[in-house]
């Protein structure tokens, strides 16, 4: 009982942009200042219709009052730093990595009514370093839409974002992407696998996780539910990366199979709004 008092009045103190903040370090894991500043605290000329009032004149005004609401909330023990800032020290602020603390995961198991807790240890270096880019790509599709370029109709994080399908053998198998997102623009609709790349597996890990999107789309599970096969995306940091990914792939024989053509993108992190407005560029 004491519990559950406990967590009315925190959530009697905490403003929908405090919920929002939390639900977001639920979703994502962890989040750098410098992302929630991006996905909160929208700066007016950010949006496609400027005047509300949440909004911030400049990004100065913006990074401050990121940084106020953050160490309030951090002074509940709703959410925590990590000791490792993106940057060093010299990014200040904007290079403080969070996610859930204590009081914060307990008021959001409370308010989903999920049992389950989740431990939050202080994460890897290379864990925390896939987890920012791909938290960097969905803000990415939230601020295109801020925006009016298109319309984020769906983006599932890991591991809403996984699929289970059945082997031809009939085994099970989990698929897991970073993000699945479903976007649309004019009356097309578009639905996307995305995988955050930061140049740390081997070409043959890129290969084995391509056939594995080759073998779910032949299960046919999205395609009846949806109608169409997502494309599979890797965004990679550069285009030296991109060119070896491609190459991977090119290389590969089952993957030249009908049921993969057109299926794979390969960009760098620069030419990823420009896919995802365009839907159009070519496959490698």
């Amino acid at each position: 009982m004491n519990k559950n008092n406990d967590i009315t009045s925190l959530l009697e103190l905490l403003s929908d942009r405090d919920l929002s903040i939390l639900e977001s370090m639920r979703t994502h894991r962890a989040l750098t200042t410098t992302l929630i500043r991006r996905l909160h605290f929208p700066i007016t000329g950010e949006l496609k219709e400027p005047g509300n009032d949440k909004t911030h004149a400049t990004e100065m005004a913006a990074a401050v009052a990121t940084i106020r609401v953050l160490t309030r909330l951090e002074s509940r023990r709703l959410i925590a730093r990590l000791s490792r800032r993106i940057g060093g020290v010299r990014a200040g602020s904007s290079g403080i990595t969070w996610q859930l603390g204590n009081a914060g995961e307990r008021l959001l198991r409370a308010r989903h009514a999920d049992p389950a807790r989740r431990r939050y240890s202080e994460p890897s270096p290379s864990f925390i370093a896939h987890t920012l880019a791909a938290a960097d790509l969905a803000i990415r599709l939230y601020e295109l839409a801020r925006r009016g370029v298109i319309e984020l109709l769906t983006l599932e994080a890991e591991p809403e974002c996984w699929r289970t399908f059945l082997s031809a053998h009939g085994a099970r198998q989990w698929l897991k992407p970073d993000l699945f997102a479903v976007t649309a623009g004019g009356d097309f609709e578009h639905h996307w696998f995305i995988e955050a790349d930061c140049a740390t597996e081997h070409a043959p890990v890129i290969v084995r996780k391509a056939l594995q999107y080759q073998q779910y789309a032949s299960s046919g599970i999205h395609q009846q539910e949806h109608g169409l096969f997502p494309a599979v995306v890797w965004v990679v940091p550069d285009a030296k990366r991109q060119d070896a990914i491609r190459a991977a792939l090119g290389n590969e024989p089952q993957l030249r199979e009908p049921v993969a053509a057109g299926m794979f993108q390969v960009v760098t992190s620069e030419e990823f709004p420009a896919l995802i407005t365009s839907a159009g560029l070519a496959s490698p």
